[in-house]
């Protein structure tokens, strides 16, 4: 057995997300179309004399690490042993951001402990650990509908974004305390394993815009470039991308924004990369 593994830990983008519905244990059933993208995290383990967890990279924690670790969530969650390997999680992804970077690192150590022939992965349950952790899991652009655990794979057109970080972080727990359903009615007929024309938008959008100027202002700036297709909040923010069918086009994008907003993150990307 190989002392040491890496497995990539992609980012996603929401091309769409309608919230359908309220729980009665308070969460929500949603409702979207999920594509992976070539920003990647990078997740490593090797043998070692006991369990470990080390953040490195631009997105890194302070002290290297973070209180609600979603790879201690795996183990303690579940009351697991801790295997005797070393993860170091290369942090590329901005956190807060709607990108799912720590659900993705949930799956790529998931597929690593696989990988190890690890015994005890038979007692997770995938969704508990997170939400879109099922859909890193299945990793493959799909519709999501439910808490996250209804996945049906679904093919999305070739797109490049161009994919931009505000200031201002999204907590996501903050964000659906903001949801309010009264008054509307999604129409239940169209939650089906199709996308349709009403598939389109996020409704997080406007909790986004009402709530921090810098994203509404930045959401507007976004939908100004030549040639744009769409631009979108992806999940509960605060990430916001514009959708080109060309490379040069979103490089373009990326050179007019950096020249009114040279401090703020920001990146191209593809989807259906492999």
């Amino acid at each position: 057995m190989p002392a040491e593994y890496r497995e990539l830990s992609p980012a996603k983008l929401n091309l769409f997300l309608k919230i359908i519905s309220k729980r009665d244990d308070g969460y929500h059933n949603l409702r979207s179309g999920m594509t992976l993208v070539n920003l990647c995290d990078e997740v490593t383990a090797k043998k070692n004399s006991k369990f470990k967890i080390n953040y490195i990279g631009p997105f890194a924690p302070q002290n290297n690490s973070f209180e609600d670790c979603i790879v201690e969530k795996i183990f303690s969650k579940f009351n697991l042993v801790k295997p005797n390997y070393s993860f170091t999680i290369k942090k590329n992804i901005p956190i807060q951001s709607g990108l799912g970077s720590a659900s993705s690192n949930a799956a790529a150590v998931l597929r690593i402990l696989e990988k190890l022939n690890y015994e005890e992965i038979k007692k997770i349950n995938f969704s508990e650990i997170g939400a879109d952790v099922p859909f890193f899991v299945h990793g493959k652009d799909s519709i999501v509908r439910g808490l996250g655990d209804i996945i049906v794979k679904q093919p999305f057109p070739k797109y490049h974004f161009l994919i931009i970080k505000p200031k201002q972080n999204c907590s996501t727990a903050e964000m659906y305390n903001q949801i309010n359903l009264d008054g509307t009615n999604y129409d239940l007929n169209l939650d089906t394993d199709e996308i349709s024309e009403h598939d389109t938008g996020n409704d997080f959008e406007v909790i986004a815009e009402n709530k921090y100027k810098e994203i509404s202002s930045l959401l507007k700036f976004m939908r100004s470039f030549p040639e744009l297709i769409f631009s979108r909040l992806t999940g509960s923010g605060s990430c916001i991308y514009s959708t080109f069918e060309s490379k040069s086009n979103a490089e373009q994008a990326l050179l007019i924004f950096k020249k009114s907003f040279p401090e703020h993150w920001s990146a191209v990307v593809e989807n259906n990369f492999n």
